[in-house]
């Protein structure tokens, strides 16, 4: 049987839940991956009182949807991020935000990602999507010279801070998926080894497979979906183009999106360079039967428009499945 196919909220959280709720169900999605913020999924919420968690299912039930998983990307940002500024005072809650000093934000960020843990077993989710922030993130380049030291504490100020995390999850039996994500502690292969490594393989952590990400750093999707299969703990289908001329540089050039000198830019799923096929075959191959996620974002293309849109090349794509018996089983002379 195909796999769900569901809306990632994230990118229309200015809207009311239930609207995007009557959105995404007269599209014909299947379901949603939650956003925690705007008034989609307040964890603090759906701790406090009962009526909160239950209110959010009942209009999904109204709305004929189901949700698979919650997503805390916003917040855990903040857990390992340094130096933490004004670009997470954008992103925070003022509960998290606080005073602004550094580490307490990070102390009370750590926290919620512990209680959306919590929240999410409340809501009969079994997987929560995020990222982890990093305080090494700062250092991509090399220059000044980085010692080799500095990145070993990198690592360990993410085992630090994300172990006592993952504690609570294996707790409530929920698993948290990292996007790997510039910005994050695992951005490309080879950190993400070494994020896996940092923190013992544990299986509280996984990831959250979203190609977007890999083609314009020209990273293998399907390779790396085949070496990390037992760490695929979602799908998000977001998509990119690479645009590079001789002028557009891959860094992005500080320009805003959808800037046609940028060396590279988000579209809407169907409409980059993601090989989407090729992904589909392999998902079949490592056998992940979890839910296909819709993460829309285009700065060229109207959401309402790019929602349905993407929805329609997905479902094609849900379609491949390996047949009951091998093509050329017909060949046989015992038939």
């Amino acid at each position: 049987m195909p796999r769900p196919v569901t809306l990632f909220t994230g990118q229309w959280a200015d809207l009311p839940f239930d609207e995007v709720c009557r959105l995404a169900s007269g599209w014909g999605y299947d379901g949603l991956e939650i956003a925690c913020w705007g008034d989609h999924f307040e964890v603090d919420k759906a701790l406090a009182d009962d009526n909160y968690v239950s209110d959010r299912l009942d209009i999904l039930k109204r709305h004929n949807l189901e949700v698979f998983a919650i997503s805390c990307h916003l917040t855990g940002q903040a857990v390992c991020d340094h130096p933490i500024d004004e670009r997470h005072k954008g992103i925070l809650p003022e509960r998290i935000w606080g005073d602004g000093e550094a580490e307490g934000v990070r102390q009370r960020a750590a926290a919620e990602i512990k209680d959306t843990a919590r929240a999410a077993a409340k809501l009969g989710v079994k997987t929560v999507i995020g990222f982890t922030g990093s305080s090494i993130w700062h250092t991509v380049a090399m220059f000044p010279p980085v010692p080799p030291e500095m990145i070993d504490a990198g690592y360990q100020d993410f085992a630090d801070r994300w172990n006592p995390i993952l504690d609570v999850f294996d707790e409530v039996g929920v698993r948290f998926a990292h996007e790997v994500h510039p910005s994050e502690i695992a951005y490309d292969y080879w950190t993400t080894v070494r994020a896996l490594q940092a923190i013992g393989h544990r299986e509280a952590f996984g990831l959250n497979f979203d190609p977007s990400h890999f083609i314009w750093q020209d990273l293998d999707p399907v390779g790396f979906l085949y070496d990390f299969q037992d760490r695929i703990y979602h799908v998000d289908c977001k998509e990119s183009v690479k645009q590079l001329n001789g002028r557009n540089g891959r860094l992005g050039s500080h320009l805003p999106w959808a800037d046609p000198r940028r060396g590279w830019d988000f579209v809407s799923t169907g409409h980059g360079d993601v090989p989407w096929e090729p992904i589909f075959r392999m998902l079949n191959s490592i056998g992940y039967d979890g839910p296909i996620s819709v993460e829309w974002e285009d700065a060229g293309m109207d959401r309402l428009v790019g929602g349905p849109d993407a929805l329609a090349f997905i479902r094609k794509l849900t379609q491949i499945e390996p047949p009951a018996s091998a093509f050329d089983a017909a060949f046989s002379s015992k038939r």
